[in-house]
């Protein structure tokens, strides 16, 4: 509270059409039941887009047109970013059913969607479903001021406010009774077509004609034929979601996991187990990890009860969303996103002991590391790559060198860097605390001055440890300004300790020297809030 945040967030994990498959595929481990969805604006050639999202494997993917959309959203984005629903979805539907991709993957559209008429449309342009937003939230009081992100709302729909909150003139019958209406009209107006039920519908685009609106000086000429032009498939070519995305869970090595883990996951009984990792291996732990989320919830198992020593090169996503109990161990490397949405769990990464690689020169793991992380913490017994710590909002790490733009968007936890950071390091980092060693007293000029301050480490105080003995407490990690040589020391004997680090032993042999090289990197506003709220 207090600090601000930037919202909405970019999207650094996905940059091509393989980090947003993979992305799918993370997410399909960790809740194998879920129904992925991809959401694209309507706009020229989001058809193409589309189509390699349902290559991707995604379950579901909605076309949003630009009518709708929050109250929150800038001006420039309401008025100029995407194109009508029914444009894209025309689009969406003549591509997929053109590359025989239409059966494998649910088309929603959404963004202006008001009235039985526009039901009606949406499934004959080849809409599996609809999305209603601003309709139904009318229905409930909206009066469209457009300040849902200044907690001012007039009526208490979007606002947090006690008193604005006693406003809100909602009832759960207003919504019921603006759906039953929906549902009356799009009835009628398919009765008067000659369709018995909406799927029958779907892909129908022959029974839309065009009205002539030849009055009308900015309509004359115009030509929806392409909108409106209803592709012949081929035999055995669906025009309407029919089958079920090949998802190949069965492939998965957390199925091993979770068969050796049973005891773990039933009684909360200690297992270990070894295996070997290669990078053909997505996501791992990612499947075991819903797994404990299902039988034990978010707060998941004791620390240490689910132990998985591995050897090799993980693939992508190693240790995605790991849960409370799980520690992943790996002598090897790792490819991007590991620990990506870590959940809780404890993530080992050391050089093979035998190799020839130096830890502290080379880069184990790869890019977008600890992307969206709440909680647990990472020991990484080389370099990173770029964007680390993304948009962590709670883990704990220690590494030995990052590449460019580390603890970007970062919003919480401790980030530890006992080797060299790459440029536009903390740029929109508005919570969490980092240390960043400066062997090379260039760290001033790496760093995005923007939102954070840098200072040198100072002499440990001696006041009392506070409310937990352990460095990563979230109690602890609250308190930014006391504690920081002790915090800083204990969590790199860690790192020590898990990985046998030869940088992290050579520190603490060497600590009077090397702590004086420490900066400690705090976001102004996260500072500020900190403090009022102490005071």
């Amino acid at each position: 509270v207090g600090s601000d945040a930037i919202s909405p967030a970019p999207h650094h994990d996905i940059y091509s059409i393989e980090d947003l498959k993979q992305l799918i595929l993370d997410l399909k481990n960790v809740n194998p039941q879920a129904r992925i969805s991809v959401k694209l604006v309507s706009e020229v050639g989001v058809g193409t887009i589309a189509a390699g999202v349902a290559k991707a494997h995604a379950d579901h993917v909605l076309i949003s047109g630009n009518d709708g959309g929050t109250g929150a959203s800038p001006l420039t984005s309401v008025m100029q970013a995407g194109s009508h629903w029914e444009i894209g979805l025309a689009e969406t539907q003549q591509t997929l059913v053109a590359n025989g991709l239409r059966g494998r993957i649910a088309v929603q559209t959404d963004g202006g969607i008001r009235t039985g008429r526009d039901v009606v449309v949406a499934a004959l342009l080849g809409a599996d479903e609809v999305g209603f937003g601003t309709a139904a939230l009318i229905s409930q009081g909206c009066i469209m001021t457009r300040k849902c992100h200044l907690n001012t709302c007039p009526v208490g729909v979007a606002t947090q406010d006690p008193e604005l909150r006693k406003l809100f003139p909602g009832q759960p019958e207003h919504v019921v009774n603006f759906f039953m209406f929906i549902a009356q009209e799009t009835r009628q107006i398919m009765a008067r077509l000659g369709f018995r039920t909406y799927a029958e519908m779907i892909g129908q685009s022959d029974r839309l004609e065009v009205r002539e609106a030849i009055e009308q000086w900015k309509a004359r000429g115009l030509d929806f034929s392409r909108v409106l032009y209803k592709p012949t498939p081929g035999r055995g070519i669906a025009i309407s979601n029919t089958e079920l995305q090949p998802h190949s869970l069965d492939r998965a090595l957390d199925n091993m996991f979770i068969a050796k883990s049973a005891p773990a996951l039933d009684s909360g009984e200690p297992v270990a187990i070894d295996a070997a990792v290669n990078n053909t291996n997505l996501s791992v732990g990612a499947m075991l990890s819903g797994e404990v989320a299902r039988r034990h919830g978010h707060g998941g198992l004791p620390d240490g009860t689910i132990t998985i020593n591995l050897a090799g090169t993980a693939g992508q996503s190693f240790g995605a969303w790991l849960a409370r109990g799980i520690t992943l161990h790996l002598e090897g490397d790792a490819n991007d996103y590991v620990g990506k949405g870590l959940s809780g769990g404890r993530i080992i990464i050391e050089a093979e002991p035998d190799g020839p690689t130096i830890p502290r020169e080379n880069v184990i793991i790869g890019n977008t590391v600890l992307y969206g992380a709440i909680e647990g913490d990472c020991y990484f017994n080389g370099g990173a790559g770029e964007r680390f710590a993304v948009r962590n909002s709670g883990a704990i790490a220690v590494v030995e060198r990052i590449g460019d733009h580390g603890c970007e968007y970062m919003t919480g936890g401790c980030v530890v860097v006992i080797g060299k950071a790459g440029r536009n390091f903390g740029a929109g980092m508005s919570g969490g605390i980092a240390y960043v060693i400066d062997d090379a007293a260039d760290f001033d000029q790496r760093v995005n001055h923007e939102m954070v301050e840098i200072e040198r480490i100072g002499p440990d105080d001696g006041s009392p440890r506070g409310v937990s003995d352990d460095p990563t407490s979230v109690e602890l990690l609250a308190d930014p300004f006391h504690h920081d040589v002790w915090r800083l020391t204990t969590l790199i004997s860690r790192h020590a300790r898990l990985t046998n680090s030869s940088r992290a032993i050579e520190i603490l042999d060497n600590l009077d020297d090397y702590l004086p090289l420490f900066y400690k990197v705090v976001p102004t506003e996260y500072r500020r809030a900190l403090t009022q709220g102490s005071a």
